[in-house]
């Protein structure tokens, strides 16, 4: 095959695609992926399974950083990987989901107020004896 390549189940290991409750891999986010990004399909090889090689494990790592962590759409992506030549700064401005930004924030502090909450309880108890 030349090269060092991975099965699906590899590469959903790689990116740490798993439930948190199962811990069983999404291999299908994978799927889901390749159908919307065409940069990213699978060479098919040996009786037509999925094997994704260094180069494509590097680049859907990329797809799955710039989805979960930068916030962008599938449609984003799309146009950040055809602009090849294009730093991503520069393009983050335009390309980020406003709703996925406040939604994260917003879930960062309602965690934070949680906490204070408790905080609160357990030195409310201590106050009391």
């Amino acid at each position: 095959m030349g090269g060092k390549y991975h099965n699906i189940s590899e590469l959903a290991q790689i990116l740490n695609l798993k439930d948190p409750k199962t811990g069983k891999l999404k291999t299908h986010v994978i799927r889901f992926w390749e159908t919307q990004i065409k940069e990213i399909k699978a060479d098919k090889i040996i009786n037509k399974r999925r094997y994704y090689s260094e180069k494509k494990v590097e680049l859907i790592s990329y797809v799955k950083f710039l989805l979960t962590e930068k916030g962008l759409r599938i449609k984003g992506v799309k146009d950040l990987l055809k602009k090849k030549n294009k730093k991503l700064d520069d393009d983050l401005d335009s390309s980020v989901d406003i709703e996925y930004q406040k939604d994260f924030i917003n879930s960062k502090i309602n965690k934070i107020l949680e906490k204070l909450k408790k905080l609160k309880k357990i030195n409310g108890k201590k106050n009391t004896h």
